[in-house]
């Protein structure tokens, strides 16, 4: 389980905030106002009260729970679909796996470009919607460490939001490397390492109501790079988006934790309410998404 409590969440962003100040981003208002805030937060009972139990979700039945609504309305496309089609439009069309294809997103654009399409997913629930989406694909259930595809048998391999849910990389991107043929592309997007640290783990309602968080981890951005070149895959290109930089605002009213600590479906978003300038300071030009392009050695 894990154990969630607002004044984590807040607190640690006013900690970040602090931090950028102590190295000089921020002035001595800045600082009082945040000791002033952190107080607050402490003193406000509604937050003392508002920890919850949360469920570590395992990748099938998250995706299970997720699959009747994923992908309409996920910010994260936003940032990796400009880059990744950038990516993809500079290479020839061949046999290309979309890797946790999840509702076919990027299996349908690949399509589009005149691939054979191969889709892996450990859901059968998202395989079913992304068979719906590209009929003429090839669809098989597996896992990223034992694909069920012969080895140098796809030209393209594309993998988009699902690395952050492996425990090891290793494993994942060797298997990558066994489907490629010699000069193959391996294009990765996935929630920053920063984005991980800071909270952005999808969350889901259990059968039961109860809150649930699909099982999320931490890989640097070294950590895919040893994972890569032991087994011949040679960086081509690492992008790491960011928000648009917000534009510097007054101070507002903060509203009272009770009008704006839930639902619990929508933290750690809108507890940022609570403590807008900290999180405008603990969060200013961190990415959001870290996005690959590898090619195979051999070419």
């Amino acid at each position: 389980m894990i154990y969630e409590h607002p004044l984590a969440y807040l607190l640690g962003l006013e900690g970040i905030a602090l931090l950028r100040s102590f190295t000089g981003e921020h002035d001595r208002e800045f600082v009082d106002a945040r000791i002033a805030e952190i107080r607050r937060l402490l003193d406000d009972e509604s937050l003392a009260s508002a920890a919850v139990e949360v469920a570590r979700v395992d990748t099938v039945e998250g995706y299970r729970i997720w699959s009747a609504s994923y992908g309409a309305a996920n910010s994260a496309f936003d940032f990796d679909e400009p880059t990744v089609k950038e990516i993809v439009d500079t290479l020839s069309a061949g046999v290309a796996l979309d890797a946790a294809c999840g509702t076919g997103r990027f299996a349908a654009y690949l399509a589009e470009r005149g691939h054979r399409i191969l889709g892996v997913d450990s859901s059968p629930d998202m395989l079913a919607r992304a068979h719906e989406r590209v009929p003429q694909g090839e669809f098989l259930l597996g896992d990223l460490r034992h694909l069920p595809i012969p080895d140098d048998a796809v030209d393209l391999v594309v993998c988009s939001l699902a690395l952050t849910h492996v425990p090891e990389l290793d494993p994942v991107i060797a298997e990558f490397a066994r489907v490629l043929r010699p000069g193959g592309h391996l294009v990765i997007s996935d929630i920053h390492p920063e984005g991980v640290a800071r909270g952005v783990v999808p969350p889901v309602r259990r059968p039961d109501g109860q809150p649930g968080r699909l099982a999320t981890y931490r890989h640097l951005i070294g950590d895919y790079v040893r994972a890569a070149l032991p087994v011949g895959l040679q960086v081509r290109r690492c992008e790491e988006p960011r928000p648009p930089t917000a534009e510097h605002s007054e101070p507002v009213d903060t509203p009272s934790a009770s009008e704006t600590i839930g639902p619990w479906d929508l933290w750690p978003w809108c507890l940022a309410a609570l403590a807008p300038e900290a999180a405008r300071a603990a969060n200013a030009s961190v990415p959001v998404m870290v996005i690959w392009h590898f090619q195979l050695a051999g070419y």
